[in-house]
């Protein structure tokens, strides 16, 4: 009787408590393997919460950087410089783009656009207020070239040469304050000093820069570069890597990417080719001035004719120098033409305090290396219809020819060539061979040297080259505040990669042991008397 009451007085208890509470064991009791533990839960939930951040951040700059990279790339820009050369004067348009801070240059048939117009700005000496006069055609040009919207932010650099240069200083700035006039009004963007006289040494610098860009070699070994020579109309230019120390006069150093160049490069002024041929009729002149027979020009075809009709003199100097020539007797003769383009180069040679003086009295190291030899070599060597390697020994030949060629068969054989600058071979052929053999020391069959006007579609232009390291400069020059994160998350960063791959495997690490773990709930079994551990379908 007394169990019995007792066991009646045990459910009389048991059936007067909460039922909610009868399944439930308090939460006081610990339970490793409950997964509502707070603990668990909040470590849960910090995981999930920098998990899902950690992607976002990475979505979102990833977006970010791609359309910025993506703007950049597909908005072009451009850049104009106007060389003002001795025989006209040259817009050159440039396209580019810039991509992850570097710019990416187009000098193909739609990146590179140009127009000449003639005269050169130093034949407005008389009359500096043409010179401006001159630049509204090309600036027309320009803008039909480039859009509209992106005027206002194209610069524009006016660079003048060996031309302007043998003009007096005070000329020569009646003439750029002229072309600085026009160039603020242009609707592009200018600055003042973005219109100067650029020594020779630069012009030979530039033109190294756009031969090794061209090349592929710019960026990288200097021993590996190539030089350059130019022959122009009223100056030449001599420019190279040197393994030999150079005095700081004829120093020039060039820097592109993390590579540093020290450059050789002098500009030998009156030493281009007509102003060469200029000489050379002076100096016929002036020997003639002090004999009374008969002088023979070696450099003039065979039967042309210096005669000036009387009644067609003036008082300019050039009609004075055609009258002194008109006495002149014609002898094409290809090895005294050589020998005079000689005694021309070696002028003042005994005035010389360097060891090495290929050219008059200017300092040159031994040349070393692979060059290309630009302007009028080319234009005289294609006139000849020669091949670009080994063209000295031929040219040799062709000029011999050409020299002791009749002048009326010769204009028959030429008729859509101007006569004057037909008149001009038999001197240039001689003259190419008398510097680049006789002075400079390269070998007539010599295949370091290659005579050239563009490489792989590029232009070897010294204003291509100017333009590249203006951009390039200007290009390092902007703020970039964004570039560490697109450094970070560009493409071919591993630094990106890294990061999303410990992204996904964290999410993936989570997102196993979540699915993995039992969700387990502690119970009272009224059956049994006790509490169990049981497990709660994920379904």
């Amino acid at each position: 009787m007394r169990r019995l009451n007792a066991r009646k007085r045990d459910v009389s208890k048991i059936s007067n408590m909460d039922p909610a509470k009868l399944h439930v064991r308090p939460s006081s009791r610990a339970n490793l393997f409950a997964r509502n533990n707070p603990k668990n839960s909040s470590k849960s939930k910090w995981w999930v919460s920098i998990s899902a951040l950690l992607a976002c951040a990475l979505l979102l700059c990833y977006v970010f950087v791609f359309t910025r990279n993506l703007r950049s790339s597909l908005k072009r820009r451009y850049g104009i410089v106007i060389d003002g050369g001795s025989t006209g004067t040259r817009i050159h348009v440039f396209g580019y783009r810039v991509e992850g801070g570097y710019g990416v240059f187009d000098f193909g048939e739609e990146g590179l656009a140009s127009l000449k117009v003639n005269p050169g700005l130093s034949a407005y000496a008389e009359d500096p207020a043409g010179a401006g006069k001159s630049l509204m055609e090309l600036l027309d040009y320009g803008k039909s070239q480039i859009p509209r919207d992106q005027w206002e932010v194209t610069e524009v650099r006016l660079m003048a040469t060996a031309g302007l240069r043998m003009l007096e200083v005070d000329v020569q700035n009646q003439i750029l304050d002229s072309c600085r006039s026009v160039l603020r009004s242009s609707g592009f963007k200018f600055r003042d000093e973005w219109a100067s006289v650029i020594t020779g040494s630069d012009e030979g610098t530039y033109a190294w820069v756009a031969a090794n860009y061209a090349l592929g070699t710019l960026g990288g070994d200097p021993l590996e570069t190539t030089g350059i020579i130019e022959l122009g109309g009223a100056s030449a230019q001599v420019t190279f890597v040197s393994s030999e120390p150079i005095p700081p006069e004829f120093s020039r150093t060039v820097k592109f990417g993390n590579m540093t160049y020290s450059l050789y490069s002098h500009s030998f002024l009156q030493f281009g080719q007509n102003a060469a041929h200029d000489s050379l009729r002076e100096a016929l002149i002036s020997a003639k001035t002090h004999q009374n027979e008969l002088s023979v020009d070696p450099c003039t075809p065979n039967g042309y004719s210096h005669l000036t009709e009387p009644e067609k003199l003036s008082p300019d100097p050039m009609v004075e120098r055609k009258r002194y020539l008109s006495t002149f007797h014609s002898k094409g003769n290809f090895s005294e033409c050589r020998s005079v383009a000689l005694k021309l180069l070696q002028k003042g040679k005994e005035k010389c305090t360097h060891e090495n003086c290929y050219v008059g009295s200017i300092f040159t190291p031994k040349l070393r290396g692979k060059f290309l030899a630009t302007e009028n070599f080319f234009y005289t060597s294609k006139f000849f219809g020669l091949g670009p390697r080994a063209f000295l020994s031929d040219l040799m030949a062709a000029g011999q020819e050409f020299c002791s060629d009749d002048w009326l068969k010769l204009k028959k054989r030429h008729k859509l060539l101007n006569e004057e600058d037909l008149l001009r071979y038999c001197f240039s052929s001689a003259y190419i061979v008398a510097l680049l053999h006789d002075s400079l020391g390269f070998g007539l069959d010599d295949q370091s040297i290659t005579a050239a006007t563009q490489v792989q579609n590029i232009p070897l232009d010294w204003a291509l080259g100017a333009f590249i390291l203006q951009s390039t400069a200007a290009i390092e020059s902007e703020p970039e505040q964004w570039d560490w994160i697109a450094a970070i998350f560009a493409c071919e960063s591993p630094s990106m990669i890294l990061l999303i791959v410990i992204s996904i495997v964290l999410f993936i690490a989570w997102y196993v042991s979540k699915w993995r773990k039992p969700e387990l709930k502690t119970i009272y079994d009224l059956e049994k008397g006790r509490y169990i551990v049981t497990r709660v379908s994920k379904c």
